[in-house]
């Protein structure tokens, strides 16, 4: 087996497999090797650089982790296949140098994250783990995770345009508790749906298809709804139908990750979720010229709620099934997804009522941290994104943004520096408590990595 011979100059003797045993200078001969298994050879440095970068680009692309997940799982397989890996991960890229037979090779990774389908983050995380306890030949793991970026939709175009409109449905109620607010959102969405779904083939139109859905849904709401005033604002009816494309998560992960230390990440997520949300705000001012509705429409007005509790409580369920059906994720995990969903709805609503909004959000969010964490750390069981997504989801930082910008630009100064002001906090507290679940868990452990050097 290369690698498990004698060193130049160690007296083995060419083809005999064994190493001379030299006497002591008592006459006593020396103790020979310890028994046991031959050491693994060494790894081939190119054929793990190779692995390591396409898994690194692929979680990049794919897995929704951010810095310290793409560097912890980077970091214990080079540990498992022999070697050592370091990197430096920005939002969309990671410089990895990867040290193995003396040898050491450096390169950049570039990826543009895309978590449109999470089966893949499914698929990624059960792969991992037959690695880390299988540790297939390094071609072959690349092979796999090929493999796994070729999957095909779990779901058909018409299912995620159905999911996109009941994620929308769903959520409709937790802005506006009225029928005409489901009514309008199910009218809205289905329109958006079809483009996003339509999108999926087009990338160039994907990068402004906030933009695109966000003036669709504004010349529709003021141009052919007309919503009256008890209804409600125009902005609290196109919001459900924009829910969809609403950047909190990227908010609320770039803020725990400036918290984390990880600045630069946090950033570029920052200034990548600002730039969506102004997609969304430019496109419901476009709606507003050529409708030629006045800018002072835009106020945030809440119309009098008539669903019953159930209703609403239900409604929860039905926006869990259009998050699976959008975002393709395996049916075996819809079962966790709701009860987190459902979870962080509790806590919320029952810190609020305790402690008020801002600390009861604070401990949805690290609760809803901490039990994604543990629960995701089993072989077998989804990855702690695809646990947290729903829940956090229900926080919904990301409409308080779109909300208090149309109020600013309606001329409603002082309530949209109010709903500015419990944005940013809002988002904060969010990133805060996600930061307080992490710590409240034991650390990860990685018991089949040896440790590293």
């Amino acid at each position: 087996m290369p690698g498990s011979g004698g060193e130049p100059g160690s007296g083995e003797a060419p083809g005999s497999g064994e190493v001379p045993v030299p006497p002591s200078p008592d006459g006593v001969p020396a103790p020979g090797p310890a028994s046991g298994p031959a050491p693994e050879p060494a790894p081939d440095p190119d054929a793990l650089h190779g692995f390591l970068r396409e898994l690194a680009r692929f979680m990049l692309r794919f897995s929704g982790e951010g810095a310290e997940g793409v560097d912890r799982i980077v970091r214990g397989l080079a540990r498992a296949y022999g070697g050592r890996a370091e990197t430096v991960v920005v939002a969309d890229g990671a410089v990895l140098s990867v040290t193995a037979g003396g040898r050491t090779l450096t390169s950049t990774v570039t990826a543009f994250p895309d978590v449109a389908r999470l089966d893949r983050a499914v698929a990624l995380k059960e792969f991992v783990e037959r690695l880390r306890t299988e540790r297939p030949a390094l071609p072959e793991a690349v092979a796999g995770l090929r493999r796994i970026e070729a999957l095909p939709s779990p779901v058909p175009p018409w299912a995620r345009l159905l999911g996109i409109v009941l994620f929308a449905v769903g959520f409709a109620p937790a802005v506006q508790a009225t029928w005409y607010e489901i009514g309008a959102t199910a009218l809205l969405a289905t329109p958006v749906a079809a483009l996003t779904v339509l999108s999926e083939r087009r990338p160039r139109l994907a990068r402004v298809l906030p933009l695109l859905a966000a003036t669709l849904v504004s010349l529709v709401t003021l141009g052919l709804l007309r919503p009256e005033s008890g209804h409600g604002g125009p902005v609290m009816i196109m919001l459900p139908a924009l829910f969809f494309f609403v950047p909190g998560d990227l908010l609320s992960a770039a803020a725990a990750e400036l918290v984390g230390g990880f600045l630069t990440t946090g950033a570029v997520r920052l200034v990548y979720a600002l730039v969506l949300l102004l997609q969304l705000y430019v496109g419901v001012l476009l709606g507003v010229a050529v409708t030629g509705t006045p800018t002072g429409a835009l106020f945030d007005t809440a119309g009098d709620p008539d669903l019953s509790r159930w209703v609403i409580v239900g409604s929860w369920a039905v926006f869990t099934l259009g998050l699976i059906l959008a975002f393709g994720v395996p049916w075996r995990v819809a079962g966790w997804l709701t009860g987190l969903v459902y979870l962080a709805l509790g806590v919320q609503a029952a810190g609020t009522a305790l402690v008020g909004e801002v600390a009861g959000t604070f401990v949805a969010a690290t609760a809803l941290a901490a039990t994604a964490d543990l629960l995701s750390r089993p072989a077998g069981r989804p990855p702690r994104l695809v646990l947290f997504l729903g829940g956090f989801f229900t926080l919904t930082a990301g409409s308080l943004g779109l909300r208090a910008l149309t109020s600013l630009a309606g001329g409603h100064v002082l309530h949209g520096f109010h709903d500015l002001m419990d944005f940013v906090t809002i988002v904060t507290t969010i990133a805060v408590g996600l930061i307080a679940g992490a710590a409240l868990v034991p650390a990860r452990v990685e018991k089949e990595f040896p440790a590293s050097a």
